[in-house]
């Protein structure tokens, strides 16, 4: 074993081997010439070089001397607090121990030592290739992975594994790389390495290799490999074999053999269960194998391992949170995501791909300023992130800031050409400005880099609709349609059509397309025909709810799940800003409670879904910006808008309230089976301020201000919530959208907007022309029907209207006969 003296002696030739100006201290241009010679196989970027030195200079601030750089004692540290190999480094450089070491002859033969040639003599299957430095370098037979600053091989024995690995995959290689196809660019999933390089992605996977497991060689070559596995297994020592299965496991991820070099992380995480390293690869390889709860798993138990090793890992926690955070990402937890990329931050200020991450996700939730706050930080960092620039102006765009939204994205492309989301968000910025020609052009690069992109496709045909060229829109739809067969594309033909038939110019609506000259006219010139038919307002209202219930799906989930949450939670007691206890949790916390809920979603809708949910409902409950929720509440609030019988919804909002009061504070509400009163009006006033358009904000000042400790039973309960004028009467007409909102009438277009008649039909009975429920709730009319007044009837679907119809030939046969009859 190295001894303290040995090592002191090992260091300081090495001090003086980089120390070019003999100033006594290694400056950023020395230390980065010695990072890359004692990493022969490793091809630094000058980012990654820069990451390194800032992350020494900042650990070992201590030991940095302004006008040298780093000094022998602080570069004597490193390697004792093991951020380097000081025997593997001292053999990298072809270096010796003398007896006068300190003389200065040694500067001679430094000079001489500089002039030998480089020896080449490895008798393994290793690339030959080395990255040149000015210094000699023995002969060395590591991988780019092995030539970690702390982490390579440590056993003479796993370079035998090593090196016998290294022939099987290079046959195997010949036998199948005549015929195999790579992939595009390898997706870039984890964090940039930086000074702990030895955790990161292999630098040199490009390419994504397709490797045909069906094939007989490759049968064969696992065959061979779990031989070399069980050779791993029979090592003298358990850190021998841990060692084997590391390096084996290495070397296949690096060759994107990934479920192989899963199954040696997974061995090597049984024989060293604290070990930060295994559960680090064995995360990474399950999420490159799209196995992301697996690799939330596995990074979460490197984060506790390395939390528990002290100092030893300190340095790579930054990494460990941010790649924990893709893996959360990756399940649609974008909140928690939140979380571990703003630690990372914390832990390592100047890691700009954290802080691209943290704003990113901030954006995907709904949390703009955020957002551009991060994102900004992140450029400021490494402005030529094309990336940060692409999110940053989304994030811009979304506060309505477009005019730097589009400088940012113009950046993002001048950067990187071919960057398709930041040219189709583009196209969409273009269009929200009403520049229909210029978002087209922009679609139409789109497609030259993603000729199979049908969103794109479809969006190019309605900014060439927007800019009057109606033959190129109806090409460009066909072309979508050749692409996928979704309905609102066969909606988009027939909208088309219907505005060939009844040509008509828009006269400033927002989207300025598509709809014939209408006027608005005031609601209370709209007058209703019949006790069902729904008064405009109302039913915007309830439009606006049953299009968050779309977006957030929570009309798929039963609100007897949230009974269940509620029984079976484990919700810490805490205290709210009023001084009361209640039963809350942290934002991250929710998520999960919400992925159970909605546990049908695929990840990416179900991000949709929490963003939808934190900007409507999430920003008034937490008004004080705490990070923490009222669950009680929430289930609460929600409840109305679940899957199930209205009856049964009511019961379990109010079930949520009786479950809020913490047990034991006195009151003895929860085993009463009543509520307080003041709790049942702050209750419906919180839902009419998230959820009624009209609400009056006034009423929201008061939400806290309600002080009635008087008790209400459920019966009273729900008398308040019905209320048609002070409760959520609206939940009648929700309740109708719900059973309705997809009828179709034939072949009946709204006379306005041009599209087929969807849901309920609004028809003017005098006029006899029909709206949509949208146009019938904006109060649109076609323009060239003006008169004082209107009067509508609702029809729930065709039949009804039919029924109608007949109803009225009879009548009007019966009243002309009535009239002939009398008439002779």
């Amino acid at each position: 074993m190295t001894t303290r003296g040995s090592r002191s002696e090992k260091v300081k030739r090495i001090f003086q081997q980089f120390d070019l100006n003999r100033d006594g201290g290694l400056n950023r241009e020395e230390m980065s010439a010695l990072v890359v010679a004692v990493n022969p196989r490793v091809r630094f970027s000058d980012e990654q070089i820069s990451a390194i030195l800032d992350e020494v200079f900042r650990t070992y601030g201590d030991f940095i001397d302004t006008d040298k750089g780093l000094t022998f004692d602080g570069l004597l540290r490193t390697y004792d607090d093991g951020a380097g190999d000081v025997d593997r480094d001292f053999e990298a450089l072809a270096l010796e121990v003398k007896p006068d070491d300190d003389n200065d002859n040694n500067n001679t033969n430094n000079e001489l030592a500089s002039s030998m040639p480089f020896e080449e003599a490895s008798t393994s299957s290793v690339l030959k290739e080395r990255v040149k430095s000015p210094e000699p370098q023995k002969q060395q037979r590591t991988a780019t992975w092995a030539a970690s600053p702390n982490h390579g091989i440590i056993f003479d024995d796993t370079w035998k594994l090593v090196d016998d690995l290294e022939i099987l995959i290079k046959r195997l290689k010949t036998k199948q790389m005549k015929d195999s196809k790579t992939k595009g660019e390898h997706s870039e999933v984890f964090s940039d390495p930086g000074w702990s390089r030895e955790l990161g992605p292999s630098m040199e996977m490009n390419k994504q290799i397709i490797w045909d497991e069906t094939r007989h060689d490759y049968t064969i070559f696992v065959k061979e490999l779990g031989v070399l596995r069980s050779r791993a297994d029979g090592s003298r020592s358990r850190e021998e074999a841990f060692d084997g299965h590391m390096a084996i496991g290495r070397l296949l991820y690096d060759q994107q053999l990934f479920k192989e070099s899963l199954v040696c992380f997974k061995r090597a995480c049984e024989l060293q269960p604290t070990d930060v390293r295994p559960h680090f690869r064995a995360g990474n390889c399950y999420y490159v194998l799209g196995q992301h709860r697996e690799s939330k798993d596995e990074f979460i138990l490197a984060l506790d391992a390395a939390e528990a090793g002290g100092n030893q890992w300190a340095y790579l926690l930054p990494q460990i949170h941010v790649n924990l955070g893709i893996a959360l990402e990756g399940e649609g937890m974008v909140i928690g995501a939140c979380e571990h990329y703003r630690e990372a931050a914390i832990l390592c200020p100047t890691h700009f791909r954290a802080l691209k991450l943290l704003g990113s996700a901030l954006f995907g939730v709904g949390e703009y300023k955020a957002a551009v706050k991060a994102l900004e930080e992140a450029i400021f960092l490494k402005n030529d992130y094309p990336d940060a620039h692409c999110d940053l102006a989304s994030a811009l765009h979304a506060m309505g800031n477009d005019d730097n939204a589009v400088k940012e994205f113009q950046k993002a492309i001048d950067l990187k050409p071919g960057h398709v989301d930041a040219l189709y968000n583009l196209g969409g910025l273009y269009m929200d400005m009403g520049r229909y020609q210029r978002a087209s052009e922009v679609y139409i690069r789109v497609l030259g880099l993603w000729p199979n992109h049908w969103r794109a496709q479809l969006n190019k045909a309605v900014s060439l609709l927007g800019a009057g060229e109606t033959e190129e829109t109806k090409k460009s739809l066909k072309e979508a349609l050749k692409m996928t067969s979704r309905v609102e594309l066969h909606d988009a033909l027939s909208h088309l059509k219907q505005l060939q038939k009844k040509k008509g110019k828009g006269n400033g609506n927002r989207n300025g397309i598509g709809e014939a000259a209408f006027i608005v006219i005031e609601s209370s010139r709209f007058q209703t025909l019949g006790g069902r038919t729904t008064v405009r307002q109302e039913l915007a209202t309830g439009l606006d709810i049953r299009s968050f219930q779309r977006l957030t799906r929570l009309f798929r989930c039963d609100v007897g799940l949230l009974k269940k949450e509620m029984d079976d939670s484990q919700t810490p007691l805490t205290y709210s800003g009023y001084g009361v206890p209640e039963k809350s949790i942290r934002k991250a916390g929710l998520e999960c409670v919400l992925r159970r809920l909605l546990s049908f979603l695929k990840a990416e809708t179900f991000v949709g879904s929490v963003k939808a949910i934190n900007l409507k409902i999430l920003s008034v409950l937490d008004e004080s910006e705490s990070g923490r929720v009222d669950l009680g509440m929430f289930f609460a609030v929600i409840a109305p808008i679940c899957g199930g019988s209205p009856e049964k919804r009511k019961r379990v909002a109010f079930d949520s309230l009786l479950w809020r009061p913490v047990t034991g504070t006195g009151t003895g509400i929860p085993d009463s089976g009543m509520i307080k009163k003041a709790d049942a009006l702050r209750y419906i006033k919180l839902l009419r301020s998230i959820y009624i358009l009209s609400h009056n904000t006034s009423e929201t000042m008061e939400i806290h201000g309600e002080t009635d400790e008087s008790l209400v039973s459920l019966t009273e309960f729900l008398a308040m919530f019905d209320d048609p004028e002070r409760g959520f009467g609206v939940m009648s007409i929700l309740l109708k959208l719900e059973s309705g909102d997809r009828n179709r009438h034939g072949n009946t277009v709204c006379s306005v907007c041009r599209y087929p008649v969807i849901g309920a039909r609004f028809k003017e009975m005098k006029l006899r022309f029909s709206l949509c429920s949208g146009c019938y709730s904006e109060g649109k009319v076609p323009s060239g029907l003006k008169q004082e007044e209107y009067c509508f009837k609702e029809y729930g679907s065709g039949s009804e209207a039919v029924k109608d119809k007949c109803m009225w030939f009879s009548s009007h046969n019966n009243a002309k006969k009535s009239s002939s009859t009398t008439n002779s």
